[in-house]
């Protein structure tokens, strides 16, 4: 009976020590609350219908992307339903992203479909050479629209700036350089490819329109159409 007794009372030591750590870690990526952080950080609650549709759609399309969890930075700026882009699928062949950081889902999907039926498919048909890579400045960023006190579609990852195409042939085709100085293929493959986005996107903004984006088309997310 003492034999039995003790090993019970070890076996009730060993079940207390258990369920002690245990519950050390019973909420993965809590925060000690009292500990200051610049960024709160939310692994994504269970997907509404809409996440999900548009994480699907990204998928179908043959885009290659990790979901990141949302994040909360202060004044303004998160990052909500974002994805990490690291390559996009075209009629032949799939090709890269350079500088590309947490882009909003619905943006992606957008983004995804301009960059094959609007940039890629102009590249063969006009440079006749493939896309094999799309240069951007970014995408988040915690700032205001220029000029302004109204924050930025960037401060919420609905925007991507693309600064130049590059091609499988080795060819760079560059705002800054080639949408006045370029070839006259090179010049008229950048109007197509920003007439292909205005279709899609809800403001853009390109050389045309002002100092600031002489180097870079700004694609942001939006039902507006607002297109220069």
């Amino acid at each position: 009976m003492a034999g039995q007794n003790s090993a019970m009372h070890k076996l009730a030591l060993m079940t207390f020590a258990a369920l002690s750590l245990s519950a050390c870690g019973a909420l993965p990526g809590s925060r000690n609350v009292d500990r200051p952080t610049t960024t709160q950080t939310a692994l994504p609650a269970q997907q509404n219908a809409e996440t999900r549709q548009c994480l699907a759609q990204l998928g179908d399309s043959g885009t290659r992307y990790s979901p990141l969890p949302d994040r909360y930075y202060g004044n303004g700026c998160a990052t909500r339903n974002t994805v990490q882009l690291s390559a996009l699928r075209g009629d032949r062949s799939d090709f890269d992203l350079s500088n590309l950081g947490p882009v909003a889902c619905p943006l992606a999907n957008k983004f995804a479909s301009w960059a094959r039926y609007g940039v890629d498919r102009a590249a063969r048909q006009i440079l006749g050479s493939e896309l094999a890579r799309i240069e951007t400045m970014g995408s988040y960023s915690c700032r205001n629209v220029a000029g302004s006190t109204r924050r930025s579609a960037h401060s919420r990852a609905e925007a991507i700036d693309v600064s130049a195409f590059v091609l499988a042939d080795g060819r760079r085709i560059t705002l800054s350089s080639d949408w006045d100085g370029g070839t006259r293929e090179e010049r008229e493959f950048l109007r197509i490819v920003h007439r292909s986005a205005c279709k899609r996107f809800g403001t853009v903004l390109g050389p045309d329109y002002n100092q600031a984006h002489k180097d870079h088309f700004h694609l942001e997310q939006g039902d507006g159409s607002f297109c220069r």
